[in-house]
């Protein structure tokens, strides 16, 4: 906000601290185990438990001020309290609380983060932040323009978020038809006997480093493809070490073993890479089984429930060797139509995948647009009736 705005009579440029003030939180979240009640008590990730007070009982802000999410603010219904990494934001006396919601959504608070382990934020560094000021009335007729506003772009959003959905599911809908006749049936190759080879990581971590090969973890294995982006590096010397049992070769497929199980990609051409920890190696015969066929099958819906109702793992599934190598696939076509089906699913993924980053950077721009309204309503530029918004 610029202090040499020209504003109209009545309004002034205040600060933060002059409209509002902040309370602290004294309850930890590890005493709460037995005390129960009526009243919410809210952490970063939201609601924890109902408990036997409050300590608010009108509508206030809670502003994260420890730990993730730190600098998010949230309008709180009356009657509940946050605990002690959060603290209470309460408007002065003729301060609309939304108005104020409004106006410190609009605050890069990230600039007053300190802290590297834990980072946190405190209200006396961030009270100097400049803070339009207007009477009552100016403040709800702004609320309610600004109101109309992000209610619109909600409703963007939730269309952007199920046409995002929808694209997903129309290619998990493609492979069901491609596969529906693969894992059923009397007639069945083993994994074990379709692949030259299958190769289970080294279960280590591996010393990583700024530069050298990729060291392929979970996180980047994606649906069909690897993700090399921050893929963690190895040496030389760990790279030979890592692969003496075989080393991973264009073509061939690794598979996630856990978090996330069943994400299956191949390698692609002209990059060498290594197992990094939870994952394995497959190597399809070729003369029996194309390695994107096999990407394909393994990523369609049926497969993967069939591939981790084998999983063990009360809270990280986890898929044991014995039963990718078990591993049925039934009436394999031949390595023609193998391919057909390939290609053919390669052409509706590339589809699918541009659906998908359309609907991604509508998202995208829905997140730009609230923070230029943001920005208009707090430079003192939502001086007519309405706003064009969609």
């Amino acid at each position: 906000m610029k202090e040499k705005l020209s504003l109209p009579k009545g309004w002034e440029l205040k600060t933060i601290g002059d409209v509002c003030v902040s309370a602290s939180s004294n309850v930890s979240q590890n005493k709460l185990a037995d005390d129960e009640g009526d009243y919410p008590i809210f952490g970063a990730s939201g609601l924890i438990k109902k408990v036997s007070f409050y300590h608010r009982d009108k509508p206030y802000l809670s502003i994260v001020k420890d730990g993730s999410g730190v600098g998010r603010i949230t309008k709180m219904d009356a009657f509940t309290s946050v605990i002690g990494t959060l603290q209470y934001i309460l408007p002065k006396e003729n301060i609309d609380l939304d108005y104020l919601n409004y106006s410190l959504m609009s605050v890069d608070f990230k600039k007053y983060v300190a802290g590297a382990a834990i980072p946190h934020i405190y209200f006396k560094d961030y009270k100097n932040e400049p803070f339009l000021w207007m009477p009552l009335p100016e403040q709800q007729r702004i609320v309610s323009i600004l109101d109309e506003a992000f209610s619109a772009i909600e409703r963007s959003r939730n269309n952007a978020e199920q046409n995002l959905k929808n694209a997903k599911e129309l290619f998990e809908s493609y492979l069901k038809t491609a596969f529906e006749n693969k894992v059923h049936g009397e007639k069945f190759d083993s994994l074990d006997s379709l692949c030259e080879l299958i190769v289970d990581c080294e279960h280590k971590t591996a010393p990583t480093q700024e530069t050298g090969y990729p060291s392929i973890r979970t996180p980047n294995i994606g649906k069909g493809e690897l993700i090399l982006e921050n893929v963690n590096r190895v040496s030389y010397e760990t790279y030979l070490q890592w692969t003496r049992r075989a080393v991973p070769k264009s073509g061939d497929l690794i598979l996630a073993r856990e978090a996330p199980a069943g994400n299956i990609a191949v390698i692609p051409e002209n990059i060498e890479v290594c197992l990094g920890q939870r994952t394995v190696l497959l190597r399809p015969k070729k003369d029996r089984l194309v390695s994107k066929y096999l990407a394909y099958l393994i990523l369609s819906k049926e497969v993967q429930e069939i591939l981790l109702s084998h999983s063990t793992g009360a809270t990280v599934q986890h898929i044991n060797m014995k039963d990718i190598r078990a591993f049925k696939i039934y009436d394999l076509s031949d390595l023609k139509e193998q391919k057909a089906v390939v290609q053919k699913l390669d052409a509706l993924r590339a589809e699918t995948q541009k659906l998908e980053a359309i609907y991604q950077q509508k998202l995208l721009n829905l997140e730009e647009l609230k923070k230029s309204v943001l920005q208009k309503a707090f430079n003192g530029e939502l001086i007519t009736e309405k706003l064009q918004i969609l």
